[in-house]
Protein backbone atom coordinates (compact mmCIF):
# COMPACT_ATOMS: atom_id res chain seq x y z
CA UNK A 1 0.00 0.00 0.00
CA UNK A 2 1.34 3.46 -0.87
CA UNK A 3 0.31 6.40 1.14
CA UNK A 4 0.38 9.75 -0.52
CA UNK A 5 -1.05 13.15 -0.12
CA UNK A 6 -2.23 14.16 -3.20
CA UNK A 7 -5.14 15.68 -4.73
CA UNK A 8 -7.61 14.68 -8.06
CA UNK A 9 -10.11 16.45 -9.90
CA UNK A 10 -13.07 14.26 -11.02
CA UNK A 11 -16.23 14.94 -12.72
CA UNK A 12 -19.41 13.76 -10.20
CA UNK A 13 -22.97 12.79 -11.84
CA UNK A 14 -23.93 16.38 -12.48
CA UNK A 15 -20.70 17.33 -14.34
CA UNK A 16 -19.66 19.16 -12.09
CA UNK A 17 -15.04 18.71 -11.51
CA UNK A 18 -14.77 18.16 -7.65
CA UNK A 19 -11.53 18.19 -5.62
CA UNK A 20 -10.59 15.24 -3.97
CA UNK A 21 -8.11 13.98 -1.31
CA UNK A 22 -6.26 10.87 -2.28
CA UNK A 23 -6.49 9.03 0.92
CA UNK A 24 -3.91 5.90 -0.64
CA UNK A 25 -3.44 3.54 -3.39
CA UNK A 26 -2.81 -0.33 -3.37
CA UNK A 27 -2.25 -3.18 -5.50
CA UNK A 28 -3.01 -6.21 -4.08
CA UNK A 29 -0.04 -9.22 -4.97
CA UNK A 30 -3.01 -11.06 -5.94
CA UNK A 31 -3.93 -8.74 -8.73
CA UNK A 32 -3.06 -6.65 -12.06
CA UNK A 33 -5.06 -4.19 -10.58
CA UNK A 34 -4.58 -0.75 -9.40
CA UNK A 35 -7.08 0.70 -6.74
CA UNK A 36 -7.26 4.23 -5.29
CA UNK A 37 -9.43 5.55 -2.19
CA UNK A 38 -9.97 9.39 -1.62
CA UNK A 39 -11.93 11.62 -0.13
CA UNK A 40 -14.24 15.09 -0.84
CA UNK A 41 -14.17 15.95 2.78
CA UNK A 42 -17.84 15.87 3.19
CA UNK A 43 -19.59 14.24 5.75
CA UNK A 44 -23.10 11.51 5.44
CA UNK A 45 -26.12 11.59 7.13
CA UNK A 46 -24.06 9.33 10.03
CA UNK A 47 -21.80 12.20 10.49
CA UNK A 48 -18.84 9.92 9.19
CA UNK A 49 -16.49 11.25 6.04
CA UNK A 50 -17.83 9.96 2.80
CA UNK A 51 -14.94 7.64 1.41
CA UNK A 52 -14.97 6.35 -2.05
CA UNK A 53 -12.61 3.71 -4.13
CA UNK A 54 -11.92 2.95 -7.63
CA UNK A 55 -9.86 1.25 -9.90
CA UNK A 56 -7.07 3.43 -11.00
CA UNK A 57 -6.06 2.59 -14.49
CA UNK A 58 -3.12 4.49 -16.03
CA UNK A 59 -2.79 4.32 -20.14
CA UNK A 60 0.02 6.69 -21.14
CA UNK A 61 -1.74 10.20 -20.45
CA UNK A 62 -4.77 9.35 -20.23
CA UNK A 63 -6.03 8.28 -16.97
CA UNK A 64 -9.47 6.38 -15.81
CA UNK A 65 -11.38 6.04 -13.15
CA UNK A 66 -13.65 2.48 -13.57
CA UNK A 67 -15.85 1.32 -10.61
CA UNK A 68 -15.10 -1.78 -8.32
CA UNK A 69 -16.24 -4.90 -9.57
CA UNK A 70 -16.74 -7.18 -6.91
CA UNK A 71 -17.60 -7.85 -3.49
CA UNK A 72 -14.42 -9.15 -2.74
CA UNK A 73 -12.61 -5.46 -4.16
CA UNK A 74 -15.06 -4.13 -1.36
CA UNK A 75 -13.89 -6.55 1.06
CA UNK A 76 -10.34 -6.05 0.84
CA UNK A 77 -11.34 -1.74 0.69
CA UNK A 78 -12.99 -1.74 3.99
CA UNK A 79 -10.66 -3.96 5.46
CA UNK A 80 -7.48 -1.70 4.93
CA UNK A 81 -9.81 0.97 6.00
CA UNK A 82 -10.89 -0.51 9.07
CA UNK A 83 -6.86 -0.59 9.93
CA UNK A 84 -6.18 2.14 9.35
CA UNK A 85 -8.66 3.82 11.49
CA UNK A 86 -8.09 1.18 13.99
CA UNK A 87 -4.03 2.51 13.80
CA UNK A 88 -5.18 6.26 14.02
CA UNK A 89 -7.67 5.20 16.89
CA UNK A 90 -3.85 3.68 19.02
CA UNK A 91 -2.03 6.88 18.40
Amino acid sequence: MNKTCSVIKIKDDKGKIKECEVLFLFSPKDSDKNYIVYTDNTIDEAGSKRVYANIYVENGEKKELLPLESDEEWFTVESILAKLEEKSKEG
